[in-house]
C-alpha cells in the first residue's frame, strides 16, 4: 500500500457525523431525530455520563425513547438545567451558551429521575451506543463521583468524555457545518469562494471571521468610517501596527490593537483560535497571478476593489491587508515562504471595533499553490453586539488532532489580575508577567530574601489510581518510584525509547496504589493511559485532574515562617514546619474547618519553598491567607519574568530550553534523576545507557564577560566553529554576573574552558565567555534543604 500523508490536525469531514467534546463537569445540549445514534465514550475511564431526554415537541421526560430507565434525581444535571453548573472551568461565556441553549430548547429546569451510563469500573475507550426513537432534546453531564466539589486530598476528578453523533438522515452539504454564535447577533455574512464583500461595523461591536472548512485565507481590511466622511483614508496600516507592538501581527493579550497611519487604533483582537496569520504581503493581486501564467485569474485586491467602491475607497491594484490563517514566514536567506495554512474548520479571529468601521473580507481565490492548501473555499463572518463581554483567549491543543481549549484564567487570577494587567498565555492560561509597583527585580529580590508568592496552576496534574499505578509509573518514570513513601514526593524525568525525554514533574505518593503527577505538558497523562495500554496494565488509571487542582508556590527563606501562621494539620499529619524536603502534608487554611489543602516543600527558585494546592473555587481564599501572613514579611507577588532569573541561577531546566524529545536527562544536566541501578524496567533506559557513555552535548554553565544579556538560541563558538547553543540566560542580580545554561560538545565542556558566544549573525560580533559551575547560586542546595 503506498504509504499516505498523515493530516491529524484536519481530520476527515463525514457530513453524517458530528463529534464533541463534554468536558468534566460540562454539559452538552443536542437535538437528535428519530433514528440518530450517540455514542458516548469514556477517554480516561472511571468516568460516569447522567443524562436527561426530553420530547422535543412536548419537552416532557422520555428517557424511554433512547431506550434507558430513570434513576434518582441529581443534583448535577439539575444544576445543569437551571443554568448554573457547578464546578470550575464554566467561564462566562460556557454559561452564556448553556443558557442560551437551554432557552432555545425550552428545556425545563429541572427533572425528578436522570439516567446514568458508564457508570462504576469502565476503561479508557469503553463506549456505549443510544439510539433515538423518536426526536428529543437530550441533555449530557459528565459528573464527578463523590459529593460537591474534589478536595485537593481526593483523586476523583471529573473528566472528559467524547461524544459522536451519527445522523440517520444525512443532509447534503458542501461544507462542515458552522459553530454556534459565541452570542447575541446583529448579522452575518456569507463571503463565497474567490469573492469579497465590505460590510459596517459600529465601534464596540465584535468581527467574527470564520475559516468555515480549514485551510482558507481570508484578507480583511478596515477603515475609520468618520475619516472616510471626511474624505480621508485612515485604514489598517500593518508597519505601523508592527513598529507600534514590536510584533510581526497582534494577538490577545496587551500586544491586541490594529493602528491606523496616525497611530490610532482601529480594531482589537479579543480571540483567535488559529494563531498563524500574516502582514507582510498584500492582498493576492492581478499581476500575481498574471506573472505565474494565469492571466484573468481572480484576485483578492480586484475583488476588494470591487466591494468597496460603495464606500468610496478609490480601486488599486493591491491592497494592503491583514492577511488571515495565511501560513508565512521568513527563512534564513531573508526569503518569505508559504505552505498550508493552520486553520482547522471553524477556527475564527474575533475582533472588537474601536472605530465606527467600514470593512472588506475576501475568501481568497488563491488555488495555484499552498496559499490555500489548493483549495480555494468559504468565509463566514459574524458582527456580534456590544454589549456581549468575550474572554481575551488563544486556543490551546494537547496534540495536532485535540480540540482547541480556549484560554483559561486561573482559580488565583481575580487576586493577580488586580495587581497587574501584564499577563502572558502560558499552556492555556493567562499567568503575569510581571506586577505593577515593583517589576522582575523588586521580585527577584523579595524572593532571595524575603518571600515571594507566584500562581504556577498551569502545571498539569494526573491521578494515577489503581493496582497497577506503582508498575506503570517504575516504567514510565527514571527514578525509582517503588522505594516512594507516602507523603514522599520525587522529581524525575519520563523519556522516549530513543532516550529523548517526554517531560520533566514530580511523583507524588499519595498512599497504596494511589499517585499523583505533576509535570508541564498537558501530554504527559496521554502519554502514561498509551504507555499501560502497550504494556497491558489493566488495573491503572491516568485522571486529568488539573481543572481540579490550581496552585501557588510561596518561595524564599521567609516561606515556612508564614506558613506555620496560617496550615493547620491533624495530629497524624507533619506539620508544616516538620516537612522534609520533597515532602508534602495534607491541612486546612487556618483551622480544622478552613479550605482543604495539599502543602508540599517544593519549589522552582532555589530557595526554601513550599507549593500549595487547593481546589479553584478556594483560590481567592488560600492566595488571601498567605497574602495577610506574607505582607508584613517582606512577600511579593512574583512574575514569569522574574521565576527565569531565579530558576536560571539555581540551574533548573526548562522544557524546549534545556530539554526537549531530542535531549536525555544527562544531556539536559538532570542525569541524578536516572536510576540506573535502582530501575531496570524504564522506557529508554538501554538508549539512555548508550548515549550516557557516548555523549556528544552536555548542559554546562557559562559566565559571559560583557554586559550585553545572551539569550536562548545564541550560538556559542570557539573560533569559527559552533561548538554549543545557549539555552537560558540572563543578568545574575545576586552574582552580579552575566550567566548562562549551554548545551555544549564535550570536547569543550570542561570547567575554565574560554569560549565566544556569538551575537549578530553570529560571527561579526563574540562575547568572551568561559565554562563554569552550575547551579551558580548555592550550588550545594543549601537554602532549599535547610
Amino acid at each position: 500500500m503506498r504509504p499516505r500523508v498523515i493530516e491529524p490536525g484536519l481530520p476527515r469531514w463525514d457530513p453524517g457525523t458530528e463529534r464533541y467534546r463534554l468536558a468534566g463537569l460540562g454539559a452538552l445540549i443536542l437535538r437528535l431525530e428519530a433514528g440518530d445514534h450517540l455514542d458516548i465514550i469514556d477517554r480516561e475511564g472511571r468516568q460516569a455520563c447522567e443524562l436527561a431526554c426530553f420530547n422535543a415537541a412536548t419537552m416532557a421526560p422520555e428517557l424511554g425513547a433512547l431506550g434507558l430507565r430513570g434513576g434518582t434525581s441529581s443534583p448535577g444535571i439539575n444544576a445543569v438545567l437551571a443554568g448554573q453548573p457547578a464546578g470550575y472551568g464554566h467561564g462566562a461565556d460556557e454559561i452564556r451558551q448553556l443558557r442560551q441553549q437551554l432557552a432555545h430548547w425550552r428545556v425545563p429546569k429541572g427533572v425528578e429521575a436522570a439516567a446514568r451510563v458508564l457508570d462504576g469500573v469502565t476503561y479508557p475507550g469503553e463506549r456505549i451506543t443510544l439510539t433515538a426513537d423518536r426526536a428529543v432534546i437530550v441533555v449530557l453531564h459528565a459528573l464527578r463521583a463523590g459529593a460537591g466539589e474534589m478536595s485537593p486530598e481526593e483523586q476523583n476528578p471529573a473528566t472528559d468524555l467524547s461524544v459522536i453523533v451519527r445522523r440517520a438522515q444525512v443532509t447534503p452539504l458542501t461544507a462542515p457545518p458552522l459553530p454556534a454564535p459565541l452570542g447575541e447577533l446583529v448579522a452575518e455574512y456569507r463571503v463565497d469562494r474567490c469573492t469579497a464583500l465590505s460590510y459596517e461595523v459600529k465601534a464596540g461591536q465584535f468581527i467574527q471571521i470564520i475559516d468555515v472548512a480549514g485551510r482558507q485565507c481570508s484578507d480583511f481590511v478596515a477603515f475609520d468610517a468618520r475619516q472616510l466622511a471626511l474624505g480621508r483614508e485612515r485604514g489598517i496600516d500593518m508597519t505601523t501596527t508592527r513598529t507600534m507592538l514590536g510584533a510581526i501581527y497582534p494577538g490577545p493579550g496587551l500586544a491586541s490593537k490594529f493602528f491606523d497611519v496616525d497611530m490610532q487604533a482601529l480594531a482589537e483582537v479579543v480571540r483567535d483560535t488559529c494563531g498563524r496569520h500574516d502582514t507582510f504581503g498584500l492582498a493576492c493581486t492581478l499581476r500575481f497571478y498574471e506573472d505565474a501564467g494565469y492571466p484573468g485569474h481572480p484576485s483578492c485586491s480586484e475583488n476588494l476593489s470591487f466591494a468597496l467602491e460603495r464606500f468610496g475607497l478609490e480601486k488599486r491594484p493591491g491592497w494592503q491587508a491583514v492577511n488571515l490563517f495565511y501560513n508565512t514566514g521568513v527563512n534564513a536567506a531573508n526569503a518569505i515562504f508559504l505552505d498550508d495554512p493552520w486553520s482547522r474548520p471553524g477556527d475564527y479571529v474575533l475582533m472588537k471595533a474601536l472605530q465606527d468601521l467600514v470593512c472588506g473580507s475576501t475568501a481568497c481565490p488563491d488555488d495555484i499553490d499552498a496559499t490555500n492548501a489548493w483549495n480555494p473555499t468559504d468565509i463566514h463572518v459574524r458582527i456580534y453586539d456590544a454589549k456581549n463581554d468575550f474572554s481575551r483567549a488563544m486556543a490551546y491543543r494537547m496534540t495536532a488532532d485535540s480540540e482547541p481549549r480556549l484560554t483559561r484564567e486561573t482559580g488565583f487570577h481575580p487576586r493577580t489580575s488586580a495587581l497587574t494587567r501584564n499577563f502572558t498565555e502560558y499552556r492555556g492560561f493567562w499567568l503575569p508577567n510581571r506586577f505593577n509597583n515593583a517589576g522582575p527585580t523588586a521580585e527577584y529580590w523579595a524572593a532571595r530574601e524575603a518571600a515571594a508568592v507566584m500562581d504556577l496552576s498551569p502545571l498539569r496534574k494526573f491521578e494515577v489510581l489503581g493496582a497497577d499505578a506503582e508498575d506503570l509509573l517504575q516504567i514510565a518514570c527514571t527514578r525509582n518510584i517503588r522505594k516512594l513513601a507516602d507523603g514522599q514526593v520525587v522529581y524525575t524525568a519520563m523519556c522516549y525509547e530513543h532516550g529523548g525525554m517526554v517531560d520533566d514533574g514530580t511523583v507524588f505518593r499519595m498512599g497504596p496504589d494511589r499517585y499523583r503527577w505533576i509535570g508541564g505538558d498537558e501530554f504527559g497523562g496521554k502519554w502514561l493511559r498509551d504507555l499501560a495500554e502497550k504494556r497491558g496494565l489493566k488495573q491503572v488509571w491516568v485522571k486529568s485532574a488539573t481543572d481540579q487542582l490550581h496552585n501557588i508556590a510561596l518561595q524564599g527563606p521567609e516561606s515556612r515562617e508564614i506558613l506555620k501562621e496560617i496550615i493547620w494539620t491533624p495530629p497524624a499529619r507533619p506539620r508544616v514546619d516538620e516537612i522534609g524536603w520533597f515532602h508534602f502534608t495534607i491541612g486546612r487554611i487556618g483551622d480544622y474547618n478552613g479550605v482543604a489543602v495539599v502543602v508540599s516543600r517544593t519549589g522552582y527558585s532555589g530557595e526554601l519553598g513550599y507549593e500549595i494546592f487547593c481546589h479553584p473555587k478556594d483560590a481567592p481564599a488560600v492566595w488571601d491567607a498567605v497574602w495577610q501572613a506574607g505582607a508584613p514579611r517582606g512577600m511579593l507577588p512574583l512574575g514569569l519574568e522574574a521565576l527565569d532569573i531565579l530558576r536560571i541561577e539555581a540551574g533548573l531546566v526548562f522544557a524546549n530550553y534545556e530539554f526537549n524529545d531530542q535531549t536525555d536527562p544527562f544531556e539536559a544536566g538532570i542525569g541524578f534523576t536516572v536510576a540506573l541501578k535502582g530501575n531496570e524496567e524504564f522506557v529508554g533506559r538501554d538508549a539512555i545507557i548508550r548515549r550516557k557513555e557516548h555523549p556528544q552535548r552536555v548542559l554546562v554553565g557559562l559566565e559571559i564577560a560583557a554586559k550585553q544579556a545572551v539569550s536562548h538560541g545564541d550560538c556559542v563558538h570557539l573560533g569559527r566553529a559552533q561548538v554549543g547553543v545557549v539555552t537560558s540566560g540572563c543578568i545574575s542580580p545576586i552574582l552580579g554576573k552575566n550567566i548562562a545554561l549551554c548545551r555544549m560538545d564535550v570536547t569543550y565542556a570542561a570547567i575554565g574552558t574560554e569560549v565566544e558566544v556569538g551575537k549578530i549573525d553570529g560571527q561579526q560580533k563574540r562575547l568572551p565567555a568561559r565554562v563554569v559551575h552550575f547551579p551558580f547560586y548555592d550550588p550545594e542546595k543549601l537554602k532549599p534543604r535547610s
